[in-house]
């Protein structure tokens, strides 16, 4: 769970050599606005991590978020997702730059001597010399902001994770604890908020709360405390951390389920703690709340064996990853294919991906959630072939345990369900990419347990594979059989592919 010294140092040199990249380009936009040269030679930009390297819980392999705070006249749709990305193109220490500036949270994603670095910016209104040692935590910093959400979502990163530390009793119980949190969400498939399930800031609040209630104690205690408060939530009451402040001054929005009818829709509120209050849980549908409801019950009843076996067997089956290929017997299997070699697979099963909680909701939807839905967060590349390459995505499908128990009591046959018009749907959702190109093609088909692709299973079981195990959760059974639904790919016209998808029962 924890970083080599040597791994700490690189960090610490990839974030140092970002700040002068950063400092070069500020400087060249300070000289393309006229600015006179002591000006210039005085402007800076702030390069501020947070996350979990701010938490202090980051570990092997972790990545860096990043906020690059610059002066007034650097705005984010030119001089962040345009000069500053090409400067960081520039660099040789630079690959795999992916600006994503359409992102809830736009972002410009790249890997810095191979560390992966997510950088997300605000710049602060009024400031032409952004101050070394501004207070990012003073409300200040908001204002002037006016309806620049984004930025506000942007400034929240670091702002949260400074305020967590200050409202926790105990920050070395806090990371602990929360060390092991991540490691269980992660093996047990929970840990992932464009999939619909939680984030890091999610997890730390939920720990945060945990350690507020039991100020006193230990990590080895706080644990299993986590799971037991967790499995008694009554969602949809809101977890937070301090009560939520309103700023009329600044007037920035802020969740309020009392205040705000779109808000009490939300299904698991965890509410981040610094000003203005969001909630890091929008994502949570009704399928990803019912599996993290699962294992939060399963992780709790697995503390429960630990302490009952005195501790002897250790915490080893807490974080064992839970088999999702053998909890369900049919699945849909999304492929997302390119033409154009691995640079294009990562762009183009990332919005893929983004898109896969919406497939969920409308299967459950269209079966009037007779079939449930489990998606798993990962996704497994095949071997290219040449340029050509593919990404597969995978849910799970079962049918609420209760009503296979009355159908088996009363001998009946599982009924089938016609799935054309939900995959055609999701179909028109994913080729709305508005970066869409001939050769970006995504395919929806069901397939059995046996019928996976033989790579997906050697990766799953291979102990020296990128991936030796499927790493998600739900607790489903047997599944019964929707249609087979795969898409159409590309026609020789170089046109959009059609969203008819061409269906074969199974």
């Amino acid at each position: 769970m924890y970083e080599s010294p040597e791994e700490s140092a690189l960090r610490e040199e990839v974030l140092r050599d970002l700040q002068a990249i950063v400092d070069l380009w500020v400087k060249q936009l300070a000289f393309q606005h006229g600015y006179p040269p002591a000006m210039v030679e005085e402007a800076t930009a702030l390069v501020v991590p947070f996350g979990s390297y701010r938490l202090g819980v980051h570990g092997r392999g972790s990545d860096i978020d990043a906020l690059v705070v610059g002066p007034s006249y650097a705005d984010r749709d030119h001089g962040f997702f345009v000069l500053l990305a090409a400067a960081l193109a520039a660099s040789e220490a630079v690959t795999q730059l992916q600006p994503v500036p359409g992102a809830h949270v736009p972002v410009i994603k790249l890997v810095f001597r191979g560390v992966q670095v997510d950088l997300v910016y605000a710049s602060v209104a009024n400031l032409a010399v952004v101050p070394v040692d501004l207070d990012l935590g003073d409300r200040s910093v908001l204002a002037g902001l006016g309806n620049d959400h984004a930025a506000a979502r942007s400034l929240a990163g670091v702002r949260v994770a400074d305020e967590i530390l200050r409202l926790v009793p105990d920050a070395a119980a806090f990371r602990t604890t929360l060390r092991c949190v991540k490691r269980w969400a992660t093996a047990r498939g929970v840990y992932s908020n464009v999939s619909g399930f939680l984030g890091g800031v999610a997890w730390a609040v939920l720990v945060a709360r945990v350690c507020q209630l039991y100020p006193n104690a230990s990590p080895s205690m706080l644990v299993p405390r986590f799971f037991k408060v967790l499995a008694q939530w009554r969602w949809p009451r809101p977890v937070m951390l301090r009560d939520i402040e309103h700023d009329e001054a600044i007037g920035l929005p802020v969740w309020d389920g009392r205040r705000n009818p779109h808000d009490r829709a939300h299904l698991m509120p965890v509410l981040t703690p610094a000003y203005p209050c969001m909630n890091c849980a929008y994502n949570v549908s009704a399928s990803t709340l019912r599996v993290i409801r699962e294992q939060i019950e399963a992780g709790h009843a697995t503390c429960q064996e630990i302490a009952a076996a005195g501790g002897g067997q250790g915490w080893a089956k807490l974080f064992q990853p839970f088999p999702f290929f053998r909890a369900h017997k049919s699945y849909l299997q999304v492929d997302a294919t390119v033409a154009g070699g691995e640079e294009e697979l990562r762009e183009w099963k990332g919005w893929v991906e983004s898109r896969m909680r919406q497939l969920v909701a409308k299967v459950e939807r269209d079966t009037g959630g007779e079939l449930l839905c489990h998606q798993n967060p990962r996704s497994y590349d095949a071997e290219p072939q040449g340029l050509r390459c593919t990404a597969f995505f995978f849910v799970g499908l079962s049918k609420p345990q209760h009503q296979q128990q009355q159908q088996k009591t009363a001998g009946q046959q599982q009924p089938q369900f016609d799935l054309r018009s939900t995959t055609e749907e999701f179909l028109q959702d994913v080729y709305t990419y508005c970066f869409w190109r001939p050769g970006l093609e995504v395919a929806v088909k069901h397939v059995r347990r046996k019928d996976l692709p033989p790579h997906v299973m050697h990766k799953i079981h291979s102990p020296n594979g990128k991936r030796h195990h499927d790493g998600s959760s739900s607790s489903s059974a047997s599944a019964s059989s929707p249609s087979s639904s795969p898409s159409s790919g590309e026609d020789d016209s170089g046109q959009r592919p059609s969203r008819r998808a061409k269906v074969e029962s199974t």
